[in-house]
């Protein structure tokens, strides 16, 4: 029936936005496009699904062809499906995204990917397709999540200091935080072992190193909480 066939012409895509933390910044991975549409442009890792594949194992695909990364969790966010937000037809897209410590992979760009960098996400004025809207959304996904469940597991290195803990909420959050109200909140969780190491070599008094512990991290991602300052 030529009236259902109407139904069956649009594509389904994933797009993937990887957050990473340097330390001082909030960063988003990037690829630069080969080719029209938006050859040249920045754009998240993303592509069509193929025809025998699910969305998930589809997102997980498309992100190591394109960056080289594997192995990661990826949370689905929202669907994009503007009837003009792809110039090539009707594409409707599921967005996901993930948090990784950036020390943790080696990026390679391949395919319709030209270069695949970290982007910091303060810089970034404008993308391909709709993928800033994209990017935004889950952006504002994770600052809820900063909100209700534990973050820095995945983005942190396995001891730090509670200063870099802290640039690290500044950093999703956009505004500084009172050092004295973070450090009360963050301890008060009952999350973080705290290590006998000591800076070194720093001009200013030597801070304590942590950890998480994964057990309880866990348990307060299962479970919740009130993270407002």
């Amino acid at each position: 029936m030529p009236f259902q066939d109407e139904f069956y012409k649009s594509a389904f895509s994933v797009d993937n936005v990887i957050f990473g933390f340097d330390g001082d910044n909030l960063k988003v991975l990037l690829i630069r496009r080969k080719h029209d549409p938006f050859a040249g442009y920045w754009a998240l890792p993303g592509d069509i699904v193929e025809q025998d594949q699910d969305l998930d194992k589809g997102a997980l695909k498309v992100l190591e062809q394109l960056t080289g990364i594997q192995n990661v969790y990826l949370e689905q966010v929202h669907t994009f499906g503007k009837v003009d937000r792809h110039p090539r037809g009707r594409v409707i897209t599921v967005a996901y995204y993930s948090l990784i410590n950036i020390d943790d992979v080696n990026i390679r760009p391949s395919s319709f990917a030209d270069k695949v960098e970290w982007k910091e996400i303060r810089s970034i004025e404008t993308l391909a397709y709709d993928h800033y809207e994209i990017m935004d959304t889950c952006l504002k996904r994770l600052r809820r999540n900063v909100k209700y469940r534990p973050i820095g597991f995945e983005l942190l290195p396995k001891k730090f200091t509670l200063t870099e803990l802290q640039k690290l909420y500044e950093s999703i959050l956009e505004k500084d935080l009172d050092k004295r109200n973070f450090r009360k909140k963050i301890l008060s969780m009952n999350i973080l072992q705290v290590h006998s190491e000591l800076q070194q070599g720093v001009a200013h008094r030597p801070a304590k190193f942590y950890s998480f512990d994964a057990f309880k991290y866990e348990e307060a991602k299962e479970n919740g909480f009130n993270f407002e300052l």
